[in-house]
């Protein structure tokens, strides 16, 4: 079981020649090992499935992959064999088992960095406001924001008023003109 009580920053902070090893050197050192194995990992499993799966954690002999989604978790599946005798022949001989769990801020993060790599390869440099959908403020809103507007304080109705201003424009052209 976990120690959760509170612990003074000193314990976290100790020299190393006092104690052995702080955990915060632990930490570092677990977190270099990790990323470590993570480029070891990815070298082993087919390009494809790179942006879709990292290393979340190796303990107690069990290696825990992260996945995007359902789909790249059971694509990943199919690798597990394969992985599991290479690794225990070449990097990690006391490793029993790989535990695969979805993740899916990965797919998240992933998809937006893999469609901006698209956006950029296909197309010249432009201006990103291009391709997102245009967004109107309708004039009910606008007047709705006016009348929030006289019961707020004066910094807030300031930004309300600018706010009510922009109905019926889209917003893109809005940014343009600050």
């Amino acid at each position: 079981m976990r120690d959760s009580r509170p612990q003074s920053l000193d314990t976290l902070f100790e020299d190393e020649a006092a104690v052995g090893k702080s955990p915060l050197q632990i930490i570092q050192q677990h977190a270099i090992a990790l990323l470590k194995l993570n480029r070891a990992i990815l070298s082993l499993l087919p390009a494809q499935l790179h942006p879709w799966c990292r290393v979340a954690n190796y303990r107690k002999h069990i290696l825990v992959l992260e996945a995007g989604n359902a789909n790249w978790m059971t694509r990943l599946r199919y690798e597990v064999p394969v992985l599991l005798s290479t690794l225990r022949s070449e990097i990690l001989p006391s490793l029993s088992s790989i535990d695969i769990r979805i993740n899916p801020s990965l797919m998240v993060k992933r998809s937006n960095n893999a469609q901006d790599f698209a956006r950029s390869s296909t197309t010249a440099p432009n201006n990103d406001n291009q391709n997102l959908p245009k967004r109107q403020l309708s004039h009910e809103s606008a007047e709705t924001l006016m009348v929030l507007a006289e019961h707020s304080p004066e910094k807030l109705k300031r930004k309300l008023e600018r706010l009510a201003a922009l109905a019926g424009e889209g917003t893109s052209t809005a940014k343009k003109k600050r």
